[in-house]
């Protein structure tokens, strides 16, 4: 393994503060887009009974803004489409935030950073 470039005090808490910011950054995006799919499950949870016995039962959907009347036949294979991708989304985020932390982990032997405790 390479020894790292040399950084001044202020680049190595410059770096520090980086890794943190993009750590908290990733978190909250899983966070989020987790909500948004939970939220997707309930509504397809409970459209799936409507599907079996009123399929064209009409059904409104906010699209980009805009409320669109559809029929629940319709809505449900678009809203599992949508919480299938936020799902890959999330599993994605999830494999960057790993990386990252690894890559933070090893900036922090790098450069003995350890926590002090106040």
């Amino acid at each position: 393994m390479s020894k790292p470039t040399p950084l001044t005090n202020q680049e190595i808490q410059q770096n520090y503060s980086r890794f943190q910011s993009e750590l908290q950054t990733l978190a909250s995006k899983i966070g989020e887009l987790e909500a948004e799919a939970d939220e997707h499950s309930l509504v397809l949870s409970t459209l799936t009974d409507v599907l079996a016995e009123e399929p064209d039962r009409k059904c409104f959907r906010l699209i980009g803004g805009v409320l669109v009347e559809r029929t629940v036949k319709d809505v449900v294979p678009a809203l599992q489409t949508n919480r299938d991708g936020i799902r890959k989304a999330v599993k994605s985020l999830a494999e960057q935030y790993q990386s990252k932390e690894k890559e933070f982990d090893t900036f922090k032997q790098d450069y003995k950073i350890r926590l002090v405790k106040a």
